[in-house]
Parts: C-alpha cells; structure tokens; sequence
C-alpha cells in the first residue's frame, strides 16, 4: 500500500500499464503507458468515448486481462507473476464487478445469484443465506429474494448485481457502464444507492460510464482518450 502526504491510502495502482492486441500491422494499442493511483474510498468516474480504453482498463484492474507491459496492484499486492488460482482468489475476496449486462444467472433466484459468489469462497450454506438477504436488503430487494431475473425490471436486476458485487465484502468495486440499458428515474436510485454504500460504508467505486448523472455524483473524474488518461480531477 501507499500512503500520500494526507494519509490516503491507494487501494489500486498501476505503473506504466499498456495494453496491445494483435501484432504488427494489425497491433491495437489499447492502452498507452497508463499511471493510475485510485485511493481508498474514491467514488471515480473513468469516463471517455467508446474505444479510449475504459474498459480494458477496468479489465487489468479486475484481474480479468493482463498488461502488455506495466504492473496493477490491488490492495498491496501485484498481480504480476500471479497464477490463475491466486488472481481467481484476489477476485473473489477483493473486488466486486457490476456489469452493463448484469450478468445474472437466469434460472437462480436473486438470492442464488448473489449467493454465486460465496459458493465459490466456500462460505457455509446458513453464513451464505444470511450474507446475500442482508445484501439484498441493503440495495431495496427485501421480499423479492426468491424472484428470477426474468420477474425482476432492469433496474432490479442492476440491484441484485450490486448486492452480488457487495456480498463478498470486497476492497474496491468495478462497474462498466452500470446504467446503460436504465432510465433516468432508475439511473438516479441506483447512483444514490452506490453513493450511499460509498458514503455509510467506505467501499471504493470506480465506474466506466458515458452516463452524465453518473459523473454528476462523482467525487473524482478521470477522462480517458486514446487509450491514456487526458484529465484527472477532483470536486
């Protein structure tokens, strides 16, 4: 970990971080020699128009890709030289992911979804129940526990998944586009509510987003263009 001058603490680094797809003539340099510092607690736009590199970078964050070169570290620890299992585990018990998409599974319940991701650290069945009701309770869903996704609007699904994203307990969550397919009525409730778990509970965000109410919440707004960060500014 780092600690600045005023005591804040980076819960993300990255150092150099480029990314190239394909070779030669066909190379895509999504990523351009990317330095990033997110801090503890930061509630963080990366914004930026389709093709900057938001994503990918929200990818190397996550564990979900690898630099071409440069090296992440989340929570203290670099991703360098991990192995599959090590970087599965840092998903796990680090980082929350909120999708466009939701990425809910469509035949478990929306407990069962939010469960999904304590199955996989092995956390006991009655430890499991209880963590995933009080998520769900936590984003607005008491009482719908039981419903799939396909009985649930968009912006419900959007809940579950960010109960899913919080159950974990994790050190930073990653959203990528997480109001996209919502109206402005949903997008409004659920910016409040990652505001509100930012501000009640500490938990870092960092969101790719083109969504302008979005970045109206945001304490921190990182600009990305042509795979490199143009601006980066507090409010």
């Amino acid at each position: 970990m780092q600690h600045k001058g005023n005591e804040m603490t980076a819960i993300v680094s990255c150092k150099g971080i480029t990314k190239v797809f394909g070779k030669g003539e066909l190379a895509v340099h999504a990523l351009r020699g990317i330095d990033l510092d997110i801090m503890e607690g930061d509630f963080a736009t990366l914004a930026g128009p389709s093709g900057s590199g938001k994503t990918t970078l929200l990818n190397m964050i996550g564990a979900l890709d690898h630099p071409t070169e440069g090296e992440v570290t989340v929570d203290g620890q670099s991703l360098s030289g991990l192995s599959k299992s090590a970087l599965s585990d840092l998903r796990l018990q680090k980082v929350g992911f909120i999708f466009q998409a939701y990425n809910l599974v469509p035949v478990l319940s929306a407990r069962e979804n939010v469960e999904f991701v304590l199955r996989l650290a092995k956390v006991s069945v009655a430890e499991r129940r209880s963590r995933a009701d009080a998520a769900l309770a936590e984003v607005g869903l008491q009482g719908m526990e039981t419903r799939r996704p396909s009985a649930l609007s968009g912006g419900q699904q959007q809940r579950v998944a960010i109960a899913r994203a919080l159950v974990g307990r994790p050190r930073i969550v990653l959203a990528d586009e997480p109001t996209a397919n919502l109206d402005s009525k949903t997008t409004g409730e659920l910016v409040d509510l990652m505001y509100r778990l930012n501000q009640d509970s500490g938990i870092t965000f960092l969101m790719g987003t083109h969504d302008p109410r979005v970045m109206a919440h945001s304490k921190r707004h990182i600009e990305m263009e042509d795979g490199q960060i143009i601006s980066d500014t507090r409010s």
